[in-house]
């Protein structure tokens, strides 16, 4: 959410980032915006005027008691009753348009960065950079699925019959590797120095809209029948949600989160045959990322934080590049945001494992997230996130990239000890 004063300021800038974004429907938005601030402005100036005069006509009474001039007290009387009136009015009024001003303001995009490409949708995103050498084997790769299945590691079928499409059983060794790349992710992000966190799974409503668009909210999460509960769709959710309505000393910044949790998403929409199996599901766990700085210190922790996530990849032997997603492909929140995609043997080509965005301020003016700075300076912290990885939708990159011609997969050597020193997942018997 933007500064009202800067809306106010620069409204052509407000506009022309809405035309950048490709959401011209918004631009009448802004008008309003200048519309609804000037009479807030207004309203407030009066009242202000009506109390001061209030206050000096209301000590008149007792003095014209005094001598005896009953028919000029009542006459003020009256005055200091009609001002009441008419500030409990204005007040009234004030109300209704803060209100209608904030909605709007919720959903009038963050000016994006300067280096963000302009285009209208992830068609349009920029690679990068790439990190390893893509390799396709002069075998075929199946499915991610038929290679989880014959390790008897997966079981669609019992998940539909339980909880319906989107959902799955992990079984074995596939289910210990799952395990162990989100105990590797963790240790790997404690060991570059940030706190490990274990968050609530449910966050309020408040909470919700503190971190996402509308838009975003309506298609991923998950209410709580009957209660101001929403599941979350991912730890980021809960962790910047941390520190809602807090002042953060600023010598204790920048703070920076790897939490673990459930995710839980609506995913909406048809999907084609690569994006079956694990790869869209309703409920899968991740390891996130996340940090809470000042404001000029926001690019550099972005860099980094994009880099811990091709780094981790990197030391599992996956071939990934980042992709610098563009202006229609970014969420209303974001000032800038990087894909992280890891490469596909099976595809051909690379597809999203993680996302690190740069939030700017605004989630913290959403959730009144403050820093105290110099002098008592009071003002407002940068938040980004990034995945660190998210297993089910990994594992697909994970077992294509490590698959042997006799179907065995490989464990690298950094994830062995997270699986009890085993250097191979071998088929099991029966299974071709």
């Amino acid at each position: 959410m933007l500064d009202i004063k800067f809306v106010r300021e620069n409204p052509e800038i407000v506009k022309q980032n809405i035309r950048n974004k490709f959401q011209e429907q918004k631009l009448e938005l802004v008008d309003k915006v200048l519309e609804l601030d000037k009479e807030n402005r207004a309203i407030k100036q009066e009242v202000e005027a009506l109390r001061a005069e209030r206050n000096k006509i209301s000590k008149q009474i007792g003095a014209l008691m005094g001598q005896g001039k009953r028919e000029e007290a009542e006459e003020v009387k009256k005055k200091v009753a009609a001002s009441g009136s008419r500030i409990e009015e204005l007040s009234a009024r004030e109300k209704d348009v803060e209100e209608e001003l904030l909605k709007i303001m919720m959903v009038i995009p963050n000016i994006i960065d300067p280096s963000v490409p302009i285009g209208k949708d992830d068609s349009e995103n920029v690679e990068v950079e790439r990190f390893g050498e893509p390799v396709v084997p002069d075998f075929e790769i199946p499915y991610h699925t038929d290679i989880m299945e014959s390790f008897c590691g997966i079981d669609l079928d019992s998940a539909r019959r339980v909880a319906g499409n989107g959902f799955y059983y992990l079984m074995g060794d596939i289910a210990r590797l799952h395990s162990a790349v989100i105990s590797y992710a963790r240790d790997f992000m404690i060991n570059r120095g940030f706190t490990y966190c274990v968050p609530p799974f449910m966050i309020r409503s408040n909470v919700v809209t503190g971190v996402m668009s509308f838009a975003e909210m309506d298609a991923m999460m998950y209410k709580i029948e009957g209660e101001d509960l929403y599941l979350i769709g991912t730890s980021e959710h809960s962790m910047i949600g941390k520190f809602i309505d807090q002042i953060i000393p600023e010598e204790s910044l920048p703070q920076t989160l790897t939490s673990y949790s459930p995710c839980f998403r609506k995913e909406k929409g048809a999907h084609g045959l690569e994006e079956r199996g694990v790869y869209r599901i309703h409920q899968f766990e991740k390891q996130e990322m996340i940090v809470v700085c000042r404001p000029e210190d926001s690019p550099m922790w972005f860099d980094k934080l994009w880099q811990n996530t091709v780094d981790l990849f990197r030391s599992l032997d996956i071939p990934v590049r980042t992709l610098e997603c563009c202006s229609g492909d970014l969420a209303d929140l974001k000032v800038k945001s990087v894909d992280v995609e890891a490469w596909s043997p099976r595809q051909k080509k690379y597809f999203e494992v993680g996302s690190c965005s740069n939030l700017g301020d605004a989630q913290a003016r959403r959730l009144k997230i403050r820093v105290n700075g110099e002098n008592g300076r009071k003002y407002l912290a940068h938040t980004l996130n990034n995945t660190v990885v998210a297993p089910p939708r990994m594992l697909i990159a994970f077992l294509e990239n490590n698959l042997n011609a006799d179907g065995s997969v490989n464990i690298p050597e950094t994830l062995q000890p997270y699986m009890g020193g085993m250097k191979k997942i071998e088929k099991k018997s029966g299974n071709k």
